[in-house]
């Protein structure tokens, strides 16, 4: 993140404004991922992260030094895995899949709400861009919808990046419903390998090849979301409104 910030061009006052409007999301979509974790695992029977008060969007419950430093310097990383006992669940591989798959979910929620936000500030944005005496405004709604960006951007892609079906991702959580215990157990010897291996891979495409695949996605899947709400806001809201008062 810090790096893809230095490396836009922007300058050092607008990358330091960048930098803290994004910790706070980043601590808010890794908190959110955990506690949804934890609260399924709760309802399906298993009180281990309850007990442990990990059932809190309170960041410092969650934060994982490391991972969070990682996500703020190259734009991805993760917090401190929720603890979940399989022996509380009545069907355990179901159990496992479904709180795997709770995180990703909880991250495209707040995703789309991010995304539909953003629409919303684009289309107000750029109604004060074509006003007179409209700065103070249009800066407020810039960096407004530069936010609600951030947040749909991170969310997406926390969702996908998780879903990679590879310890210690979620996506291994999802297919241990699928595979026999001795094959998932196998793969599960080499999680610190793998981990390695995939951080590995994401570094290159994004600083050598210049591509992140799941950045990609997050960024498509914001524009997907957001487009349609800001044409049609732009179409029959604020043009209208604008027209009305330049003319």
């Amino acid at each position: 993140m810090l790096l893809s910030f230095l490396l836009s061009g922007e300058s050092i006052q607008d990358v330091l404004i960048s930098l803290l409007l994004s910790l706070p999301i980043i601590l808010f979509s890794l908190s959110i991922h955990e506690t949804a974790h934890g609260w399924v695992a709760w309802k399906l029977g298993d009180p281990t992260a309850h007990n442990q008060g990990r059932l809190s969007l309170n960041p410092l419950k969650h934060m994982d030094p490391i991972g969070a430093l990682c996500m703020l310097l190259v734009g991805f990383g993760w917090a401190k895995p929720v603890p979940i006992n399989v022996r509380y669940f009545r069907n355990p591989k179901r159990g496992m899949a479904i709180c795997g798959a709770a995180g990703p979910v909880a991250n495209l929620l707040v995703g789309l709400l991010f995304a539909l936000l953003y629409g919303i500030c684009l289309a107000g944005y750029s109604y004060f861009y074509y006003l007179p005496d409209a700065e103070f405004a249009k800066q407020m709604m810039y960096w407004l919808f530069n936010v609600c960006y951030l947040g749909a951007y991170m969310n997406f892609f926390l969702m996908v990046f998780n879903l990679l079906p590879v310890p210690p991702f979620d996506g291994s959580r999802i297919l241990f419903a699928f595979l026999p215990p001795k094959q998932y157990f196998g793969i599960m010897r080499y999680e610190r390998q793998i981990m390695l291996g995939v951080l590995v891979v994401l570094l290159a495409c994004s600083y050598v090849f210049h591509f992140s695949p799941f950045g990609w996605v997050a960024d498509n899947l914001t524009d997907l979301v957001a487009t349609p709400v800001t044409d049609l806001l732009w179409k029959h809201v604020f043009h209208p409104r604008l027209m009305t008062k330049l003319f």
